[in-house]
């Protein structure tokens, strides 16, 4: 049994290998055509109208794929803090509604009485108040 689990992770280790080497392979041969598509483009400008006015188009090229990649980047940046927000809120909402969670706190209740849980629950809500302030203005720092 373990023999084949140590089978399957080899397998899958292969292929993501493979995997990984044919991405590569496409995206270097992605950056050749590219590169000979901006040589090809800057001679034609060049030939036409002159060498700063090809310097100036091959710039404007590059411009316009940085903004696209940067706002590709910016889009993705978003949609992850977006699903890392909503998982955050799921496991949150996910603890209350267990059912083992409540009867321990129905347990602690009983075994602490009422009396004393009060000035418990009180130094538990400010610690989860600054807790939550702090990670706050942890998540309004600059983004690298």
């Amino acid at each position: 049994m373990l023999q084949r689990m140590i089978d399957d992770v080899r397998d899958a280790a292969g292929t993501a290998l493979r995997q990984t080497s044919l991405a590569a392979m496409a995206a270097i041969a992605l950056f050749i055509t590219t590169a000979f598509l901006c040589a090809a483009a800057f001679i034609a400008v060049l030939n036409r109208y002159g060498p700063v006015e090809a310097c100036f188009a091959g710039a404007a090229i590059f411009f316009v794929v940085t903004l696209l990649a940067a706002g590709t980047y910016l889009l993705r940046k978003r949609q992850i803090e977006a699903r890392t927000a909503a998982r955050a809120k799921a496991a949150a909402s996910s603890m209350l509604a267990d059912p083992a969670l409540l009867v321990t706190g129905i347990q602690i209740v009983r075994a602490l009485g009422v009396k004393r849980l009060v000035p418990i629950l009180a130094i538990g809500g400010l610690a989860l108040g600054l807790m939550a302030s702090r990670s706050q203005a942890g998540d309004q720092a600059p983004a690298e």
